[in-house]
């Protein structure tokens, strides 16, 4: 099934967060141009929603999250908080992503601003495609607040310490060029055309096989963590079932047949 969906059902308005799958691919789109893409209650559960969608449905392998109207995400709607609401779900925290992201690859597509929740989604993905026009930053001392949505334990494992630390007790904004310096990006992009580079990616990620790709992120993600002296050993537990899986026979046979495989997600 393709095309785009008015979003999904429960809390989230229609409208809010936009959805279109296409081989394999689930665009996620965050639809309040008018307030920059601010998170507000309802659009963190949209978010979820569709995230909950991206690892619940076998026929969907990575995702590209992005921004409607230019803008990527500028945050918490601060109106919203002032009127007593917390744009977070249970579970996922911030923006429905911050706290747990999804078990499967996410691209974020960054046109314009990132910044502060808006950048801790970003850190919250997986790969990071830039427009020329974009900017990152943590902004939230200049408010009085701490970047408490991941910003802080994310940002030191993805640039130096130092730059990190600067970054945050600063607050200023970092360039497109500046982030990709130092490693925060993968690619930079023409303005207007991150969505269709992100897009591009992620089809590369889902011409592959299913539960191999969601093995790879889990064991680079989780191994940060392990003791040295466990790591094949916790590596094993997580690659032997794909190893034993008949995707794993497919993608050799299709190999020695020279043909695509056809992936069936066991």
């Amino acid at each position: 099934m393709s095309g785009t969906q008015p979003a999904f059902p429960g809390p989230a308005s229609p409208g809010k967060v936009l959805a279109e799958r296409e081989q394999g691919v689930l665009t996620i789109t965050i639809s309040r141009p008018e307030v920059r893409n601010a998170i507000d209650a309802e659009t963190a559960h949209g978010l979820a929603a569709a995230l909950e969608e991206l690892d619940s449905d076998p026929g969907l392998v990575a995702a590209v999250l992005t921004g409607a109207g230019g803008t990527f995400c500028s945050g918490m709607d601060l109106r919203a908080f002032l009127a007593g609401e917390r744009p977070s779900t249970e579970g996922r925290g911030f923006a429905g992503i911050v706290e747990r992201p999804p078990a499967k690859p996410v691209i974020a597509a960054v046109e314009g601003a990132a910044v502060a929740g808006g950048f801790e989604v970003a850190l919250a993905c997986d790969i990071l495609v830039a427009a020329q026009n974009a900017r990152f930053g943590l902004p939230e001392v200049k408010r009085g607040l701490v970047a408490a949505g991941g910003g802080l334990l994310r940002l030191p494992r993805r640039v130096p310490y130092h730059l990190a630390m600067e970054w945050a007790l600063t607050g200023e904004y970092i360039s497109a060029e500046r982030a990709a310096q130092v490693g925060l990006v993968n690619r930079i992009v023409a303005a207007g055309t991150a969505a269709a580079e992100a897009a591009g990616l992620a089809r590369a990620i889902a011409a592959n096989g299913p539960l191999a790709v969601a093995a790879t992120k889990r064991i680079i993600v989780e191994s940060a963590d392990w003791p040295r002296s466990e790591q094949f050993a916790r590596q094993r537990e997580i690659s032997e079932p794909v190893r034993a899986s008949a995707d794993a026979r497919e993608g050799a046979l299709a190999f020695r047949e020279k043909r695509a495989p056809r992936w069936q997600g066991r």
